[in-house]
């Protein structure tokens, strides 16, 4: 548990990044995050397993574009609280020159980040809404770290599905990188035969002021606009969770 929070976070309701910290074994959680996260296994016994793969799944791509594909600057959007296998982590033991900056809107995440990480050189974590792309592009060219005129690894991992009409922002920042880039993403899918308890998770999330939107696969797809898709064999398989109520989707592409 958090031992004192930055002022002005409300630690009495439940938080996307610090509920997915609980499920991943994480300590950097409060009271109402872990009840949340306890409701949302109760409707989804498969959630625990679901953010691990989705774990899995962010490391994978990570050493598979720093190792094949030669990527040596990553931005980590939706990056939530640290814990093992970080990006920069996974990044540094293949290439040790490797950059990471990551970009979350919580506070809590960015104070934590930011103590974490205040003695890795090349690794910065910055305060930005992936609604707002050019503030993110902003700040994250302020921290010298990042040339945008070079590929970039651009990873958005469960975070889409808590913004409303994600596209347009999706659009604008595929358009900020490089050709050569790749763009990283999973998200929550919808699924029809259970499609009461899928909203039954909306609920929980809705407590605490985040709407969650599961979306078709075809939706999903088409965030990744002209990208060339990268073959899934590289990758493990990219679900959340096997038979979840809004399953995992998700996939590398890159920037011609």
């Amino acid at each position: 548990m958090i031992g004192e929070a930055p002022g002005g976070v409300d630690v009495h309701s439940a938080n996307s990044a610090r509920i997915y910290d609980y499920m991943l074994g994480g300590k950097d959680n409060f009271a109402a995050d872990r009840e949340a996260a306890e409701q949302i296994v109760r409707v989804f016994p498969e959630s625990r397993d679901g953010v691990r793969r989705n774990r899995e799944f962010l490391g994978k791509v990570v050493r598979y574009l720093a190792a094949e594909a030669g990527i040596r600057q990553f931005v980590d959007i939706g990056a939530g609280l640290p814990t093992g296998n970080n990006v920069h982590q996974v990044a540094h033991s293949v290439a040790p020159d490797a950059r990471t900056v990551y970009v979350d809107n919580d506070p809590v995440v960015c104070v934590h980040g930011r103590a974490l990480l205040a003695k890795t050189a090349t690794v910065a974590m910055v305060n930005g809404d992936l609604r707002k792309p050019e503030d993110i592009h902003a700040k994250v060219t302020q921290t010298g770290l990042v040339d945008w005129s070079r590929p970039v690894g651009l990873l958005m991992m469960a975070v889409l599905h808590f913004v409303d009409e994600p596209h347009e922002h999706v659009a604008r920042l595929r358009e900020m990188v490089a050709p050569g880039s790749y763009l990283a993403i999973t998200h929550l899918t919808m699924s029809g035969d259970r499609g009461h308890d899928t909203e039954r998770l909306r609920e929980i999330y809705s407590r605490a002021n985040v709407p969650l939107t599961p979306r078709p696969a075809e939706e999903i797809t088409r965030l990744f606009g002209d990208f060339e898709p990268l073959p899934s064999t590289h990758f493990i398989p990219p679900y959340l969770v096997k038979r979840f109520g809004a399953l995992g989707s998700g996939g590398v592409a890159r920037k011609p």
